[in-house]
């Protein structure tokens, strides 16, 4: 029993590891990297529950409207023996009577109806309360997507740019190595002196250190990208070179992009949905300072013997009116007029955030785009500037200080260049999100 268990555990690891690794491609792109976190991100279904949630509850809120029946049955068996009751019209006692312990069987079915005829709102703008907020949570369930979209993007090419970066250090290590091998037979025929060997050793060292971080880093990045697309993987595959294309619009001033964001994102939907959410609930509370008007009946039978029961129907309408419940319904008014402003107030507030991030996005894409050129430009000149140190250190013109610092000018510049790429598909993606395209 104990080896049975032991073998479906092994084989319910194997599986679960088996599609562990293969839900991340060796070689993953962004398009694989938005799919993925679409099927697993537990954020999407947490959001997917809730709108499930919400639309149980307009089924709950619609119930009322509804026919109300019920139906019941009982059986007991007990004495019949007479007691007095006090005040009763026809008072009876038990003084020196005699008393029976002889049991009668009383059995009794009944049916029963109940349906609103009319609250004044109280029943129906709760439905409708109801149906607008799962509107709003269906929008949210959107934003969420929007936000999960963006935070795969970011990251994916945060860890684009940490593998160009370790691509980098490694062409910076084969420079050093490649000068280390030539210092030192410059060193050995004794053209250079041995401290130049000395430092050549030391920027070998730093640019090993360098290398290893770098690699650190680009396999944290993809660690990063694993949890962003929800998915518990290893980090043994590689980012797809690629590069987040224009934006369609995103030259455009800032006015038609922020037309297009209201009239795309979902947020606005949610709290727009969520207004109309309220006011219903509003005019449902304010249903409560009048009557309810209700229609009953019902059918019972009753009696001793279960083949002889007796029948009874009965119909009515009732009126229900709270006169005073200690002010309980204005304080509820009170409350939910309270919610309204504050949803209006947020809505004017995320207009405002919203105008932000896409002037922001437009802009950090202008300066990239700028950045990149002249990152280009920098990693052109120091290629150079590193070409002719490397000849007058082999000529004997130039020293080691002068190679050392052209070496440094061309990590930098490459890091800048890096750093400008990521930028722009950053601000790209931002723009994207901003725009509420998915």
């Amino acid at each position: 029993m104990k080896m049975r268990y032991l073998a479906v555990l092994a084989l319910l690891l194997s599986a679960f590891s088996a599609r562990a690794e293969t839900t991340v491609p060796p070689v993953l792109n962004l398009d694989t990297a938005l799919r993925i976190a679409r099927e697993h991100q537990p954020q999407l279904v947490q959001a997917g529950a809730e709108s499930d949630a919400a639309q149980a509850r307009v089924g709950t809120a619609f119930s009322p409207l509804l026919p109300q029946v019920e139906g019941s049955a009982g059986y007991q068996r007990g004495t019949a023996n007479s007691t007095g009751r006090v005040g009763g019209l026809t008072p009876q006692t038990n003084t020196g009577g005699v008393q029976s312990w002889d049991t009668y069987n009383d059995w009794s079915f009944g049916l029963s109806a109940r349906q609103l005829i009319y609250d004044f709102g109280q029943s129906l703008d709760k439905w409708g309360a109801a149906r607008a907020s799962a509107g709003a949570q269906r929008q949210s369930e959107l934003a969420t997507r929007l936000q999960v979209s963006l935070n795969v993007r970011t990251i994916f090419f945060d860890a684009r740019a940490s593998k160009a970066l370790a691509q980098v250090a490694r062409e910076t290590l084969s420079n050093q190595e490649r000068h280390l091998a030539q210092i030192q037979g410059f060193v050995e025929i004794g053209s250079r002196p041995e401290i130049d060997l000395a430092q050549v050793r030391s920027d070998l060292a730093n640019a090993r250190l360098q290398m290893i971080n770098a690699e650190n880093s680009y396999e944290t990045a993809k660690a990063r990208l694993n949890q962003a697309m929800g998915v518990e993987a290893a980090t043994n595959y590689e980012v797809a070179d690629e590069t987040l294309p224009p934006v369609e619009k995103e030259d455009q001033a800032t006015d038609p992009l922020f037309a297009e964001a209201l009239a795309a994102r979902p947020e606005f939907a949610a709290l727009s949905e969520g207004i109309r959410a309220q006011e219903l609930t509003l005019g449902s509370i304010k249903g409560g300072y009048w009557p309810r008007l209700n229609l009953s009946t019902g059918v019972t039978t009753g009696g001793a013997e279960f083949d002889n029961l007796a029948r009874n129907w009965s119909g009515g309408v009732s009126l229900d009116w709270p006169l005073f419940e200690g002010r309980l319904t204005r304080a509820q008014v009170i409350e939910a007029r309270a919610k309204l402003l504050s949803l209006k107030s947020q809505l004017e507030t995320l207009r405002l955030q919203v105008r932000l991030e896409v002037e922001q996005a437009r802009l950090a894409i202008r300066a990239a785009k700028a950045a990149i050129e002249a990152a280009a430009d920098a990693v052109v000149n120091a290629r150079k500037r590193l070409e002719l140190a490397e000849g007058r250190y082999q000529t004997g013109v130039g020293n080691m200080i002068e190679l050392g610092d052209a070496q440094v000018a061309l990590n930098n510049a490459e890091a800048q260049k890096v750093q400008a790429d990521y930028n722009l598909a950053a601000a790209r993606a931002r723009l994207l999100q901003a725009l509420g395209r998915f």
